[in-house]
């Protein structure tokens, strides 16, 4: 089993280069970090993490600048967006900065995705209705897929429609960087069923992950989709020894454990006790 690290990275906290690097060294495969262009100060939608949205979100850097230093001063580790909310970014301009990252990284890029749970945030790009968020999330990844893998290509959905483009650089992947899907059961593990690479449930909210395992390969092995094709991720994963080793048994491929937005003096000795846990 493979382990990663996430965090919300900020101008307090450690920075993402550092944080790369100190990973790399550790031994983890990879490193994936959040997004959030902006949170309305209406503060309408509640969070499904909790009461309090905590500060880290209002204050999260872009993930694919974060990233982008992260691959300059590492040669190993996985860079991955966990997740990009692809409903607020426009797919000719995504496509573009997943080619790039995947580019100057050579080939090790992950595209973590998500629908998103901020109505007010979406609605002040001007572009995203939350009933329909991902019908439209679907529609961008198919069109960047487009994108990635021909030299004309054109799209025509119901939200995203384009006569030929032609755009580079292609990816350093083969078809495209791997998408995972983010997202409970069972509707967030259709989608990664539908058009993604992987499945990457989030731990601790409220549904028992291994329950939901088996009927996730069943659901998949009906669609044609070969186990293989779709491992799990969990995210911000139990760091408990015995659930580890749970998942671990149940063939879950990585664990991305999250750790919180402090300065190097705190975060590196929490990488030295979560590189412990890699051999449960």
């Amino acid at each position: 089993m493979k382990f990663g690290v996430m965090m919300f990275a900020t101008d307090y906290s450690i920075s993402p280069a550092k944080l790369a690097v100190e990973a790399e060294a550790r031994g983890f495969d990879s490193m994936w970090m959040p997004e959030h262009s902006h949170i309305p100060a209406s503060r309408l939608s509640p969070w499904p993490g909790g009461a309090d949205l905590p500060k880290q979100y209002y204050d999260v850097i872009d993930p694919f600048v974060a990233l982008a230093s992260a691959a300059s001063v590492t040669s190993k580790l996985l860079l991955g967006t966990g997740i990009c909310l692809v409903v607020q970014r426009d797919p000719l301009q995504l496509a573009k900065e997943v080619a790039s990252l995947d580019l100057i990284s050579n080939g090790r890029f992950m595209l973590g995705i998500g629908g998103g749970w901020n109505a007010e945030e979406m609605a002040n790009h001007g572009t995203t209705d939350f009933k329909s968020r991902f019908k439209l999330m679907r529609e961008r990844v198919e069109a960047m897929k487009m994108i990635w893998t021909q030299d004309k290509a054109e799209y025509h959905g119901e939200f995203v429609d384009f006569d030929p483009v032609m755009t580079w650089p292609k990816p350093v992947q083969k078809p495209h960087p791997p998408i995972i899907v983010g997202g409970g059961f069972p509707v967030g593990a259709k989608r990664a069923i539908r058009y993604g690479d992987g499945w990457m449930p989030i731990d601790g909210r409220g549904w028992d992950i291994m329950e939901s395992l088996s009927q996730f390969r069943q659901m998949a092995a009906a669609e044609g989709r070969e186990p293989d094709d779709l491992p799990v991720s969990i995210f911000a994963a139990s760091q408990k020894p015995e659930r580890i080793a749970t998942y671990r048994d149940a063939g879950v491929e990585r664990l991305v454990f999250g750790l919180p937005s402090e300065g190097e003096d705190k975060i590196i000795p929490m990488l030295d006790d979560l590189a412990k846990l890699m051999a449960v």
